[in-house]
């Protein structure tokens, strides 16, 4: 059973996150922040884990705080479950279209993080979601989850369907990477260690 459960309080946040792997893409979302809420259930839906998110943040101030410290419990929920990571494949790519916009993720769950993130969006807010707390998220989710992550836009204009198509990537490509070959043994690497 590969679960992990984080819960991580600060004078900002109040946050408690599950996430179950090898789920079937079930999600209970409660950010305070709609767009965001959206964004993690198509993570959930298209990445196959089930995952609960309850959060209260300082919104008052803005959604930064919530949504990085929300990338960083998700990411180490990622990590708990992640167990020995053995026989995982380590890899996964995902390329996504939503209408006018083709989107690409990459990942390595190699234990060395790192954030490429090449994504330019038109429009700095959503409702109340500000868009370049995306790459906050994202940097956050792959510092705290032992992940090499690469996102990149390769074509679009509309704001809603580039971070769609983002997120959507991100739930299939790390869904490929946690999958279990059989034909591995131990962790897939030279090293011995991921």
């Amino acid at each position: 059973m590969r679960k992990g459960e984080i819960v991580r309080k600060t004078g900002e946040t109040d946050i408690c996150v599950s996430m179950d792997i090898d789920g079937r893409g079930n999600s209970t979302i409660d950010t305070g922040i709609g767009f965001f809420d959206h964004m993690l259930t198509l993570f959930s839906k298209h990445g196959l884990f089930d995952i609960s998110v309850k959060a209260k943040g300082d919104l008052y101030v803005d959604t930064h705080h919530t949504i990085e410290d929300i990338g960083i419990t998700i990411g180490q929920a990622f990590l708990k479950a992640l167990g020995d990571k053995k026989s995982i494949k380590r890899y996964g790519v995902s390329t996504v279209p939503m209408d006018e916009t083709l989107a690409r993720v990459a990942v390595d769950i190699s234990g060395r993080p790192y954030l490429y993130y090449d994504v330019e969006l038109n429009m700095p807010l959503l409702g109340g979601f500000e868009t370049e707390t995306v790459e906050e998220f994202f940097r956050a989710f792959a510092f705290n989850g032992g992940i090499t992550l690469h996102v990149e836009l390769l074509h679009g204009k509309n704001t809603h369907h580039i971070i769609e198509a983002v997120f959507k990537a991100f739930g299939r490509a790390l869904d490929d990477a946690t999958r279990i070959d059989d034909r591995t043994c131990g962790v897939p690497s030279t090293k011995g260690l991921l």
